[in-house]
């Protein structure tokens, strides 16, 4: 009698812990009392347990960055209203394998609503698109994406207590002419359904009667605009489906299809190690991907592309189909919320190390549309001084320094990444030159003008974090983490020393863990690029560049249904209907 007690004991405070978990309650249990249990759950959550009005967090965007903030989120405390034109997140690294039918649509995406109705925290969705902020009155202004009336979509306004701007980025044309009415983009699955629909297309109009072999060939030419991780793997992966597919379908167009890839720098992959540079430019030279380096696209035509070589010379290129890679653009709404807040002349929003907008209390930007401004250790350095010298004496001596050494490594990322890279063991090394004749460092005092000048060089280290998949989805992490600690760090601040300032910061500023980069080559092969200086290249590395970023942040469905379609693929080769 006692272990069945203890057993049930056990059973109803796991639900105390995970209120969630009273959702199985419904699933497995069909009598009134499971679904009374439910519903008080849901309900003491909600109301009686806080007893205050939850703080409104208007989250815009469902790309790497949002929808990372929204899975860490875990404080019941806030009411989170998300905003975003798209009603799923999209697993955008395998977009390249959706144009060619390696992986289907679908199973590259996962629902938006599914995600936060698995969550604690009270979440709710709208399919809109923000196109203004004011953040004087707290609110954001919203278009439907769907005609309510008349085929009009409607407007509205949301109020919020805290706004998280994950919106992402669109496509860079730098405003050259025909880009945005001739090219295809890949920056969603939209944009990647059409390349596919495309692609098809074309084989199939190049195989109707009575066309001349030079239409044909024009047809069948395939360019890819921009030499970076995404242009690269769809030139890969058309050629493959291309090599391995449509050539038996399409016999006649074997000697016909030409794919080439215009870079203006020197080498594609220039992010990467020069190892994987060199074997990627030599694998498409052997697959027969023509790369034309220092090739600057200066106009787009209906049917062809002009480029303008190093040497000055400009060559018109016929084509069939243009997919326009070549860095990413500011969006119109962040263009005008940066005019706003005084920051029109810069790229993208800036923010402080721990993600809040410059000038913005309780606005926070993260992302591809947000780049971390972060503070120099030469604009503080008085401050640091000052803090540093405890006694006021007006000199510094090792020992009072090393003791600030921590929250000063903490707060200027630069310092430790100066010291690894001049092979420095500690602070001390950059003040020998002041260092006493006996050696003893704890006799050293440094004035301001000498500690100026042991530093003077740090900020060289500052470093901008690249407009990638992974940070994005770091910082999601970091914010959620920071919003569920918020009020005790009010309390209890975790932080670095506040240079400028008395006490501490609330948190610990963001800091980007660098997993690796990698580049799907085509043929099974992909490159990664590993913290360590490890390099690799092969057949086994696709499935480790698979497993770091999809355990990170895609479910068990996307998994499940993404080694389905590579099976698919394996057994029955890729689909070339254009459905």
């Amino acid at each position: 009698m006692r272990r069945s007690f203890s057993f049930f004991e056990r059973f109803s405070k796991a639900f105390q812990d995970y209120p969630s978990l009273s959702r199985i309650i419904v699933v497995s249990t069909i009598s009134g009392g499971g679904l009374i249990a439910y519903s008080e759950a849901n309900g003491t959550n909600a109301v009686v347990e806080t007893g205050t009005r939850k703080k409104k967090v208007v989250l815009l965007g469902t790309g790497w960055a949002g929808t990372s903030f929204l899975k860490n989120l875990n404080n019941s405390q806030y009411e989170v209203q998300i905003i975003s034109p798209r009603n799923y997140f999209a697993f955008t690294p395998l977009l390249p394998s959706v144009t060619c039918g390696t992986v289907e649509a679908r199973s590259v995406v996962e629902p938006i609503r599914n995600i936060g109705r698995k969550k604690n925290v009270d979440t709710s969705y709208l399919e809109a698109e923000c196109f203004k902020i004011d953040p004087a009155s707290k609110k954001v202004f919203c278009r439907s994406k769907q005609g309510v009336s008349s085929g009009k979509k409607e407007e509205f306004s949301v109020d919020y207590d805290y706004l998280v701007i994950a919106t992402g980025a669109q496509s860079n044309t730098f405003n050259i002419p025909g880009v945005e009415e001739n090219c295809h983009f890949l920056k969603e699955v939209e944009d990647a359904q059409g390349i596919r629909k495309k692609v098809i297309d074309s084989f199939e109009k190049a195989s109707l009667p009575e066309l001349s072999e030079e239409e044909r060939k024009r047809i069948l030419h395939f360019v890819v605009v921009g030499g970076g991780p995404t242009g690269v793997e769809f030139a890969a992966e058309l050629h493959d489906f291309v090599r391995e597919d449509l050539v038996t379908l399409y016999p006649k167009a074997k000697d016909l299809v030409r794919i080439t890839l215009l870079e203006a720098a020197d080498h594609i992959l220039t992010m990467f190690d020069k190892r994987i540079t060199e074997f990627a430019e030599e694998k498409f030279s052997r697959d027969g991907i023509d790369v034309k380096l220092g090739s600057m696209v200066t106009k787009v035509n209906e049917k062809d592309i002009s480029a303008k070589t190093k040497g000055g010379g400009v060559s018109s290129i016929p084509y069939g189909m243009i997919v326009w890679s070549t860095g990413i653009g500011t969006r119109p709404v962040i263009k005008d919320f940066m005019k706003q807040i005084g920051q029109g002349n810069r790229r993208a929003l800036a923010t402080d190390e721990w993600l809040r907008v410059e000038g913005c209390d309780n606005i926070y930007a993260l992302g591809d549309c947000a780049t971390i401004n972060q503070r120099k250790v030469m604009e503080d350095v008085s401050a640091i001084f000052s803090k540093a010298d405890k006694d006021n004496s007006g000199t510094l001596t090792l020992k009072e320094f090393q003791e600030a050494m921590d929250d000063i490594c903490v707060r200027y990322p630069q310092v430790e990444l100066y010291l690894k890279s001049k092979r420095m063991r500690g602070i001390a090394d950059l003040l020998k030159e002041a260092e006493a004749d006996d050696g003893s460092k704890k006799n050293v005092e440094l004035k301001i003008e000498e500690f100026k000048s042991a530093l003077s060089q740090v900020d060289s280290e500052v470093k901008f974090l690249p407009a990638t998949a992974q940070v994005a989805a770091q910082q999601g992490t970091y914010l959620a983490k920071c919003f569920d600690r918020m009020e005790e760090c009010e309390k209890n601040p975790e932080g670095p020393i506040r240079m400028r300032g008395e006490g501490r910061h609330r948190f610990r500023p963001f800091r980007y863990r660098h997993l690796g980069s990698f580049a799907p080559l085509g043929g099974e092969q992909t490159a990664a690029e590993l913290p360590g200086d490890w390099v690799s290249i092969g057949h086994s590395s696709q499935w480790l560049w698979y497993s770091v970023y999809a355990s990170k942040q895609v479910s068990w469905r996307t998994r499940v249904l993404v080694v389905s379609d590579w099976m698919r693929r394996f057994i029955f080769g890729r689909d070339s209907s254009s459905i």
